[in-house]
Parts: structure tokens; C-alpha cells; sequence
């Protein structure tokens, strides 16, 4: 890694340590308003999930602080304790979101349909960029080519992060939309969902910017290397 790429990459890790913080602190002050509806995440997942005609998704719980996510392969809404067990505005905006990708799913959403389509691809990149990248970098004069391919691959995580955005974005939407319109939330507890989901969106933003700058800064050297030889 060059001293340009390593400081960059510096940079773009702290801020996302620091969005980080703000988002864990968030869904904290969030966790402690309790939600005046009286459902809990798992019962608000199957609601929504229900109410989009969405009857072969599974709700569970999984382990570890934040760690919900939705399982495309076998069609599962995946909540965190916090999430799952939680009667709060926190637990609400989360457990939403996350249906938000089911229904994505079922409604073959483009920008998800193209990430799924992605993810192979990336999973193989993603285990040896850094080191067909630093390779590429130490033989910049005798065999720029190699340079090249890390730039390909670095290039196809890049273009997932990218894709990941409207994904996020829209699961996001949809949640709010649902929360708002069927009254899960009410007018006080409604902004501070969508201050959640905010800034669960904008580690997503990091990240993505973070790897278009890395992926710059790799082609400057690759054409530098060039006009030196």
C-alpha cells in the first residue's frame, strides 16, 4: 500500500469509526423510547411482512449487537436481540428496514437483483485484491499488468458498494412509508426512526466513497507507472 493510499484510507477510517459511534449511540437513545404501538421487532417484521402479501420469509433472531440483516439465499429476516426482543423506536426502524429488503426481494427491485447477481464475484475479489493490489504496486515498472487486474477487482467491490446505496436507500424508504402509514409509529416517535435509518444509510455512503477514492488513487499510480516506463 502506498503512503497516499494508507493515508487515505486513514482518513476514510476515521470517519467511519466516528459514524459509527453516532449510529450505535443513536439506536441507543433510540432503544430507550418505548413504542407506544406495543410491538415488538419481530412482531413488526411479520406485520409488515404480511401486509406485503409476504408469506415465505421467516423472521429470527441472530447473534451479536446490530447484526440484522436479510438472508436473500433462504429468505430470512435476521434481527438482532436488541431488535427482536425491543419495543422501542430503535427496534421498529430496524426490524422495518430490514423487511424493506424482503420486499425488495419479492418484488425483484433492480438494484438488489443486481447486487445478488454481484455478490459471487465479489467474494472471490475481495480475497485476493489487497494482494494482487500490493503486488502490482512493487511491480509497477517490470509488470504493470498485474496492477491492472487489482484495479479490476478492486474495481467490482467498488461497483457493489456503489450498487448498495439505492438498495439501502430505498429499503429505508419503504420502512419509513410503512411505519408512518400504518400508525406503527406515531408523529413523535416517526423522526426519530428515520434519524436511525439516516444514519445507518450513511455508513453505507462511507464506504462507498472510501472505495471510489482507493480505486482513484490505484489508477493514478497504474498511470504513472506507465509514463515512467
Amino acid at each position: 500500500m502506498t503512503p497516499s493510499v494508507m493515508f487515505l484510507s486513514i482518513i476514510f477510517l476515521g470517519i467511519s469509526m466516528l459514524v459509527s459511534y453516532v449510529l450505535r449511540s443513536k439506536f441507543k437513545t433510540y432503544s430507550k423510547s418505548p413504542l407506544r404501538s406495543g410491538l415488538s421487532g419481530k412482531e413488526i417484521a411479520e406485520k409488515m411482512l404480511k401486509e406485503n402479501g409476504i408469506y415465505d420469509v421467516k423472521v429470527q433472531q441472530s447473534n451479536g449487537f446490530l447484526s440484522d440483516h436479510y438472508n436473500p439465499a433462504n429468505k430470512t429476516v435476521n434481527l438482532s436481540p436488541e431488535v427482536f426482543e425491543g419495543v422501542n423506536v430503535a427496534a421498529a426502524a430496524v426490524a422495518a428496514h430490514e423487511c424493506g429488503h424482503a420486499v425488495q426481494h419479492a418484488t425483484a427491485y433492480q438494484w438488489l437483483t443486481m447486487r445478488s447477481k454481484l455478490v459471487p464475484f465479489v467474494q472471490f475479489s475481495s480475497g485476493i485484491v489487497q494482494w494482487v493490489l500490493l503486488g502490482g504496486v512493487l511491480m509497477i515498472n517490470r509488470f504493470p499488468q498485474l496492477l491492472l487486474v487489482g484495479i479490476v477487482l478492486f474495481a467490482l467491490t467498488t461497483i457493489f458498494s456503489l450498487i448498495t446505496l439505492p438498495v439501502e436507500f430505498d429499503a429505508s424508504k419503504r420502512a419509513l412509508a410503512w411505519l408512518d402509514q400504518t400508525n406503527i409509529t406515531t408523529t413523535e416517535e416517526y423522526p426519530k426512526s428515520k434519524d436511525a435509518l439516516k444514519w445507518a444509510a450513511l455508513t453505507y455512503v462511507v464506504a462507498a466513497l472510501a472505495s471510489v477514492a482507493t480505486l482513484v488513487q490505484y489508477i493514478f499510480i497504474y498511470m504513472s507507472g506507465n509514463k515512467r516506463s
